[in-house]
């Protein structure tokens, strides 16, 4: 049984701590400190606890990355049996037993083709990795000219400068539009959005990419990309056969393709991989959040044997990749990461997910006949609800009501963490969710979009 005992200072210290010294990542901190925030204290399985000793359903999975649930004993003792040998080395020139024997586990699994890791920090430094080798292999083959890369418009990909490049959300990435590297855009499917259907949706998009890569492709390195779902867009999903498509229009044009698995990765969308929905292998692929369980910062880009041979050569040449981050292959992360994945076969872990998959669609069904509910969209365990002020005609809400917002308040009121994407609520529980606690969260989540939606005009 969970225990909820206050054990640390009370609530208001703490608060006062937060106002004078740390400043939180994505939040408007005036609004957050007059809103009584919660402050974690601890957490097991699906719940997190507060310093007051209040409850909560973790609905975001701590923004996406928690597979198996808190405290797992088997993710515990990993960690604390590597922590007996050594925390951390260096694997700059040289090696470490968890870094290799994970690396080796890794290629196992991602899509066939994958044959090298690297390894970083987080998300976002996985994508500039991946940007540069994309740069660098091109370069490295006598071809300087394909150096420009193509992303979508509502993409993210990190907050690092090159990440916030090859991004495409107005609202983070604007204002450093001095500090980026420039990027041609295309459209992702966004088929809510679009005036006709998804088929044609998908059809409009693809005939845009070709004809950027027909007039372009000579200078394009990448193609640059958040398969199956574009998530922090609003949890948009790709018609399928989308992807695929997208495949063979970068192979037609001798454009590498980045996927970019970072959120949608490690089950979350279903497979082990969202590749894997359309069989599709990229030049390159990035992955984060899920690799650890959740526990330690930890992210690797894959890459083709190919493109890990461009980079070959004798000391002279000046073929190296001259990249690394400190933490690299850190063995505490790396250890838990293995465990990770032993839980993933031990408790046939996406088995869970297609269920529960179907349970939350089931469930969650009947809110799309709401007035403010404009479209549900899911992919696994990865759901948006669109809120709109009209579901007929999907006109938005003004965007200083924010409605998203109320929604997750009420969702917090009754007892589940869970963010908005702008007028987007999302669920991403965590996906080790027993079927008892996924009914009790998708009860809040229902209380609070029909609760937090009445009235708004």
């Amino acid at each position: 049984m969970l225990d909820t005992t206050r054990t640390t200072a009370p609530y208001e210290e703490l608060l006062e701590r937060n106002r004078r010294y740390l400043w939180n990542p994505f939040t408007q901190m005036k609004g957050y400190l007059d809103s009584e925030p919660v402050i974690v204290e601890r957490a097991e399985g699906v719940r997190l606890v507060d310093v007051e000793g209040r409850s909560y359903y973790d609905g975001n999975s701590s923004m996406w990355l928690n597979v198996h649930g808190h405290r797992k004993a088997e993710l515990d003792r990993a960690i604390s049996e590597q922590l007996e040998r050594v925390a951390h080395s260096t694997l700059l020139g040289q090696g470490n037993v968890p870094a290799l024997e994970l690396a080796e586990r890794l290629v196992e699994i991602v899509p066939p083709g994958l044959g090298k890791v690297f390894y970083s920090d987080s998300g976002s430094e996985a994508v500039e990795i991946a940007l540069k080798l994309a740069v660098g292999y091109w370069r490295r083959l006598g071809r300087p000219e394909k150096r420009v890369l193509v992303s979508m418009r509502n993409a993210y990909h990190g907050d690092t400068v090159g990440a916030v490049s090859v991004g495409g959300i107005d609202l983070f990435h604007s204002e450093f539009e001095p500090l980026l590297f420039p990027t041609r855009k295309v459209t992702y499917p966004y088929a809510y959005r679009f005036d006709g259907s998804q088929e044609e949706c998908a059809a409009a998009c693809l005939a845009e990419l070709e004809q950027d890569l027909d007039a372009h492709g000579s200078e394009t390195a990448a193609v640059v990309v958040e398969p199956i779902v574009q998530a922090a867009a609003g949890m948009v999903t790709m018609p399928p056969g989308f992807l695929r498509e997208l495949a063979s229009l970068c192979r037609a044009h001798e454009v590498l393709l980045v996927c970019d698995e970072v959120a949608v990765g490690f089950g979350r969308t279903g497979p082990m991989f969202a590749c894997e929905h359309e069989d599709v292998t990229p030049d390159l692929m990035t992955v984060g959040k899920g690799i650890t369980g959740g526990y330690l910062p930890l992210a690797a880009t894959f890459t083709t044997d190919a493109i890990y041979d461009a980079f070959l050569g004798e000391h002279e040449d000046l073929r190296t990749f001259y990249h690394g981050h400190s933490y690299t292959g850190n063995q505490l992360a790396c250890a838990a990461a293995l465990a990770s994945l032993e839980l993933f076969e031990r408790d046939a872990l996406l088995d869970r997910v297609a269920a529960s998959s179907e349970i939350v669609r089931s469930r969650l069904a009947h809110l799309t006949a709401l007035p403010h509910v404009g479209e549900i969209r899911q992919r696994g365990l990865m759901i948006g609800i669109e809120l709109v002020r009209d579901r007929a005609t999907k006109e938005t809400f003004d965007w200083k009501l924010a409605v998203g917002q109320r929604v997750c308040r009420r969702a917090r009121e009754l007892g589940m963490i869970t963010r908005p994407l702008g007028d987007v609520v999302t669920f991403v529980p965590p996906l080790a969710t027993e079927d008892s606690d996924l009914d009790a969260m998708l009860d809040i989540l229902e209380q609070a979009v029909v609760e937090g939606t009445e009235g708004v005009v």
